[in-house]
C-alpha cells in the first residue's frame, strides 16, 4: 500500500499520525473541518478515492456534552463510520476506525480482552459501539482499534488540564476509582501504522504498558514537573458529570502484541519523556 488518507487530521492523534506516516506513505493526505466534514457522502468520497487506505480519527469527543447533544455525537461517531465504511467498500478501501475504552462500561478490575461484552455507560460510548457495528457489518475490509486515556502536547487532554490546574491552585482532587493506562498519541499512531501495513483485520486494543489510577498519573505528572501543589483523592461520586466514566479501563493488549513491530512503553516511562519536554515550564 502506498497511498493513506487520514480523516480528522487536525485532532492531537491524526496530527501524530500524520508526521509519522508521510515516512512511509509516499501519497498522504488529511482531512478535517470546516473543508472536510465526516458527515458528508460527498466529501468522505472524495478523501477515499485512489487510496489504499483509510484512517478514521474524525470524532466527537465531548464526553459530557454529548448527553445533551446526542444527535450531533450520534451522526459523527456512529452513522459516519456506517457511510464511510459503505463507501470504503465500493472503492476497495481498507480502513482503520478508531475506538474507545469507553465501549465497555466496566466496574470490575480485570484487563478487557476484545471479546468481552461491550456495556457503554454513556452516549458518547453508547454512539462510537454503534459506529463499530456498522462498520462490522458493512462487511468492508477493516481494523478497529480501541485506544484509550490519550494524550500529547496538542489539544485537550488530562495530561494538560492536570498542569493548568495544579499550575493555579496549592491543592487539587482527582478521582482515585477509574483505572486505565494513560496512552500517548504517538504509540497510538505507530500502532496504527503498523495495522496499516499490515493490512491487519479485526478488532483491536491498543494502550501504553501497565494501569494506573486518574490520582496516580496526576501525583506523577505533579511530581515530574515539581509543581507545588498537593494531589488528593477522591471519588467519581464527588464530582457531579452529565456522563457516567468506566472504573476500569485496564486493557488486555495481548492480541496487537502479537502484530506491532514493537514493544509497547511503560506508561511512566513514555509520559516521562513527553512532560520533559511540555511546552511553557520553563520558569515554574
Amino acid at each position: 500500500m502506498t497511498s493513506m488518507a487520514i480523516l480528522g487530521g487536525a485532532g492531537m492523534l491524526g496530527f501524530d499520525l500524520s508526521k509519522l506516516a508521510k515516512k512511509i506513505f509516499p501519497v498522504l493526505q488529511t482531512y478535517d473541518l470546516p473543508s472536510f466534514d465526516i458527515r458528508k457522502d460527498s466529501d468522505i468520497r472524495s478523501a477515499l478515492s485512489g487510496m489504499d487506505v483509510a484512517v478514521n480519527c474524525a470524532a466527537y469527543t465531548d464526553v459530557d456534552r454529548a448527553e445533551s447533544e446526542q444527535e450531533k455525537c450520534s451522526e459523527i461517531n456512529a452513522l459516519a463510520p456506517g457511510r464511510l465504511a459503505k463507501i470504503a467498500k465500493e472503492l476497495g478501501v481498507f480502513v482503520i476506525h478508531v475506538s474507545t475504552d469507553f465501549v465497555y462500561g466496566d466496574d470490575g478490575v480485570a484487563p478487557l480482552d476484545e471479546d468481552v461484552l461491550p456495556n457503554p455507560l454513556n452516549q458518547y460510548g453508547k454512539s462510537k459501539l454503534e459506529g463499530e457495528r456498522l462498520l462490522a457489518e458493512s462487511a468492508c475490509d477493516h481494523a478497529i482499534l480501541r485506544i484509550e486515556w490519550t494524550y500529547s502536547k496538542r489539544g485537550n487532554n488530562f495530561v494538560g488540564k492536570i498542569i493548568s490546574l495544579a499550575k493555579k491552585n496549592r491543592a487539587i482532587k482527582v478521582v482515585d476509582d477509574q483505572f486505565g493506562s494513560p496512552t500517548h498519541t504517538r504509540e497510538a499512531a505507530k500502532a496504527i501504522l503498523c495495522l496499516a501495513q499490515k493490512r491487519a483485520s479485526g478488532l483491536f486494543n491498543f494502550a501504553a504498558d501497565g494501569y494506573a489510577s486518574r490520582f496516580d498519573v496526576a501525583k506523577f505528572i505533579v511530581d515530574r514537573i515539581g509543581l507545588d501543589c498537593e494531589v488528593m483523592p477522591c471519588l467519581s461520586s464527588d464530582f457531579a458529570t452529565p456522563a457516567k466514566r468506566p472504573e476500569n479501563s485496564r486493557f488486555n493488549c495481548s492480541k496487537i502484541d502479537a502484530l506491532l513491530d514493537f514493544e509497547r512503553n511503560n506508561w511512566r516511562d513514555e509520559m516521562a519523556i513527553v512532560l520533559d519536554k511540555w511546552p511553557s515550564l520553563p520558569g515554574l
